[in-house]
């Protein structure tokens, strides 16, 4: 214990060569009982923070201070001399006022809603949140500044002493401490975006143009940007609902924050000649998405000053520890306040210990040079940029020093020496190539420009190959690069066959993203497993390899597909497609069929299927957000809609086909967000099928027989267990996140999540099609009633694993149906906020 005493006064000595004060403790009553949600501030500054639920605090600042202030309703304020710039584990006792004892307000507990002078302020915001700030003007543009920093925390001996970091001592020359937890930490990258910002509110668009952009030891890696992006996006502290890692807090100054926090009127002030009140805010209930904290409001206006929230710790979140957040607004003139200043800052941990050690991740955004109502033509919001401007990525040294709106600390512009000595170093070069490894599925062969993977794609199993190893690769040039081949070869060791598959696609026009593409692929696959054929030729389902089941996976097709497209973009995220296919279809298994009668008498069958298929295909994918430049491109968000047509021609006259038909298909998938309780996921499909066609043709209704729970099938039918021509399916699937179980004394403590679902078909199949079926198999559709099925969940088990009770609500007659699934468990684990 002296060591790590010793290591971490060395590592304070020397962040304290710079100027600064630095204090932690904690504040108690006369009774010795924490006092959560003091005021603490550098006497005669606006520097200071309140205490957490525990009575402790953490401040500091870059200049020298002399005394602390210590200050909470009810109790004497208290000056404490501080005669050394680090003070840690001050302990603070605050004496009642004796005046006052009478008239006390303890703020802990549930405050009341009415009378209480806090919540007719908090009323009072609501009326004119709509007439502060950018919402006055028609339009408007301004400069922006973002800084995005990634940390390791709580750097103690061990750490510096570990095998992980031999060899790389010398980052430790880095380390500074959080002013928020007080908490040692390492900088470990470092991202710096300027860009100018355009908004018309009268007809709600908004562009953002970007002028530069910078990170710490990987230029130009767009998956990094992205994910950066991602985690922190753009919020309004006015909203009902709060977005962060995919998950909706409400926000203090909701309108239906009354219901969901306590208000405390604590002070009021006189800010940049300002009269303002001072608010504390905390959680009524636990283990649910809300923060404490304080904030500043103005009165006349009414329009926020100034606001501080932290996460609860008890919020139903996984891997963050700690959300703190704070705003500044500017006073632009009497009665205008913009945002000046917006600091996030979370951390990431396995565990929400105090001493346990995780990641922090801080972003920074500056406000400047705002102007108004100066009107655009509204084509300038709907330019895109088509090409990658490397340019951006490589601003120089001047400038940064004129776009920065705060000039970097001494420690982060070291972080940008300190990465380009790391990437020298071998041990630093595979740690990172292994995290690559394990984020893409692919490893990396820059020499050759190739890719092998998909790693998570070797190994499988199915009753037919038996067990199955698979090997593949992919050109790889660069993240834009124009075009992409990539193939993969397999082989069954229950079958003795190899199997393959090869495809190209090539961006021909940047700005349309004209792309073509083609390929072929011979393989074993179960193609009752989704009603909405892949648009990729190498596309294979889950349910192909399943390694264990509810039953006998048998029913396997091999299929020699072989497709040309070209694809064009005409408008954002509108994507039209025209496709020309020709397969052969035949059973896998000697215990499946898929034979056809040929004639109308039924004494000729055929076990092969040969047919050209000319697919025309509209999808539309609104408020979803890409990035890249090349053939392939990443999507940066989940939160859109997803509309799917497609007609499918099946042509007798080419390639000697064998039907002629017409195919007729859409899909529609939405999330929906619902505020504090959680998110719903909705699909509607609806199909139907033109003219004779065999098995191998026909829409089967997607069965499950694995343990995974898989959106968008039906976990209780086996496949082919239902066989249509003509469909119509709803899915249903609700995340409480927590909403729940944390009304549940004895389970709100584990933090789980309960799932509901429900799934229905109804479909018909043709007689002209039962007519044709030489099969073996009996047709059955789900015509006489739509089959359902619903299931209860439990998801954040252990924080990754979810388990999913599903149960089948009707077709369940025992002579009918006696091999009727009524009741199955499946599940699946993945990493999740």
């Amino acid at each position: 214990m002296n060591k790590l005493f010793s290591a971490l006064f060395f590592l304070f000595s020397i962040i304290s060569a710079l100027a600064q004060t630095k204090v932690s403790g904690q504040v108690f009553d006369a009774s010795n009982n924490p006092v959560p949600f003091a005021n603490v501030i550098f006497k005669g500054s606006s520097i200071g923070v309140i205490t957490n639920e525990e009575g402790t605090f953490y401040i500091e600042d870059e200049n020298n201070w002399d005394v602390l202030k210590i200050s909470f309703i009810g109790f004497e304020t208290q000056e404490i001399q501080l005669e050394k710039r680090v003070t840690y584990k001050l302990k603070v006792t605050l004496k009642e006022e004796a005046a006052a004892l009478d008239e006390v307000v303890i703020v802990s507990g549930k405050q009341p809603k009415k009378n209480n002078p806090a919540i007719d302020i908090l009323r009072k915001i609501w009326a004119n949140k709509r007439s502060n700030g950018l919402k006055q003007y028609k339009q408007y543009q301004y400069d922006k500044y973002e800084k995005v920093e990634f940390d390791l925390n709580t750097i103690d001996s061990s750490l510096i002493d570990s095998k992980l970091f031999k060899g790389m001592e010398f980052v430790f020359d880095q380390v500074d401490t959080s002013k928020v937890t007080g908490k040692t930490y390492l900088p470990m990258f470092i991202n710096e975006a300027a860009s100018e910002v355009y908004g018309d509110n009268v007809i709600n668009e908004k562009r953002e143009i970007l002028k530069g952009n910078k990170n710490s030891g990987f230029s130009n890696n767009q998956v990094i940007i992205d994910f950066v992006d991602d985690l922190y996006s753009d919020y309004d502290v006015y909203d009902n609902y709060l977005k962060f890692f995919d998950k909706s807090f409400v926000s203090p100054i909701s309108r239906t924050g009354i219901q969901t926090y306590n208000y405390v009127l604590s002070d009021s002030a006189y800010i940049d000649n300002k009269w303002c009140y001072n608010i504390i805010y905390y959680p009524r209930r636990k283990n649910e998405l809300t923060f404490k904290g304080d904030f500043w409001v103005a009165d006349t206006t009414f329009a926020l000053k100034n606001i501080n929230m932290q996460a609860s710790k008890s919020a139903n979140i996984n891997w963050v520890k700690e959300i703190y957040i704070e705003q500044d607004f500017e006073v632009l003139n009497d009665s205008v306040f913009l945002i000046k200043r917006d600091y996030f800052m979370s951390d990431f941990a396995f565990n929400k210990k105090e001493k346990s050690r995780g990641i922090y991740g801080k972003r920074t955004t500056l406000y400047d040079n705002y102007k108004f109502d100066k009107e655009k033509d509204p084509k300038f919001y709907k330019q895109k940029v088509y090409s990658f401007d490397e340019d951006i990525y490589n601003q120089d040294d001047s400038f940064w020093d004129k776009n920065r709106m705060e000039s970097l600390s001494k420690d982060e512009k070291g972080v940008y020496v300190m990465l380009d000595s790391l990437k020298k170093t071998k041990k630093f070069k595979r740690l990172y190539n292994l995290g690559s490894i394990l984020a893409s599925g692919y490893i990396e062969f820059d020499d050759l420009n190739l890719d092998y993977g998909p790693i998570f794609s070797t190994f499988g199993y199915n009753e037919v190959e038996g067990v199955r190893l698979r090997a593949g690769g992919r050109t790889y040039f660069g993240q834009n690069d124009l075009w992409r081949i990539e193939g993969f070869t397999a082989y069954g060791f229950r079958d003795n066959k190899f199997k393959y598959g090869i495809s190209g696609k090539w961006l021909l026009d940047k700005k349309s993203r004209l792309i073509i593409s083609g390929g072929n692929r011979r393989d074993v696959e179960q193609i009752g497993a989704s009603l909405t054929n892949s648009t990729d030729v190498l596309g294979r389902s889950l349910a192909s390899s399943s390694v264990v089941g509810t039953g006998i996976n048998d029913k396997l097709t091999n299929i020699n597909l072989s497709t040309l497209a070209i694809e064009a973009e005409p408008l954002r995220n509108f994507v039209t497609r025209l496709s020309g296919s020709y397969r052969t279809l035949e059973s896998a298994s000697n215990t499946f069929s898929l034979d056809y009668y040929t004639d109308a008498t039924q004494t000729t069958t055929k076990s092969e299927v040969k047919q050209y298929e000319t697919a025309i295909s509209l999808s539309y994918f609104p408020k979803r957000e890409m990035t890249g430049f090349g053939v392939e491109r990443r999507t940066k968000n989940d939160d859109f809609a997803r509309l799917f047509a497609q007609i499918s021609i099946g042509d007798q006259s080419i390639l000697n086909s064998d039907f002629d038909y017409t195919k007729v298909q859409f899909s529609y998938t939405q999330p929906w967000a619902i505020g504090g309780f959680g998110r719903l996921y909705t699909t509607v499909e609806a199909g139907k099928t033109f003219g004779e066609v065999p098995l191998g043709l026909l829409s089967v209704v997607p069965g499950n027989q694995s343990y995974f729970s898989i959106y968008n099938t039906f976990s209780n039918l086996d496949f082919y267990e239902f066989v249509t021509d003509e469909y119509a399916t709803l899915h249903i699937e609700h995340n409480f996140n927590g909403r729940l179980f944390s009304r549940i004394p004895f389970l709100k403590k584990y933090n789980l999540r309960a799932i509901l679902g429900a799934r229905g078909v109804i479909g018909n199949i043709s007689q002209d099609n039962r007519n044709i079926n030489a099969s073996g198999l009996i047709y059955e559709a789900p015509n006489r009633k739509p089959y359902y099925e619903y299931s209860f969940g439990v998801g954040n088990i252990f924080k990754v694993f979810r388990i999913d009770f599903n149960f089948r609500g009707n077709y369940t007659d025992p002579v009918l149906y006696p091999d009727a699934r009524k009741f199955g468990v499946t599940g699946s684990f993945g990493f999740y906020f």
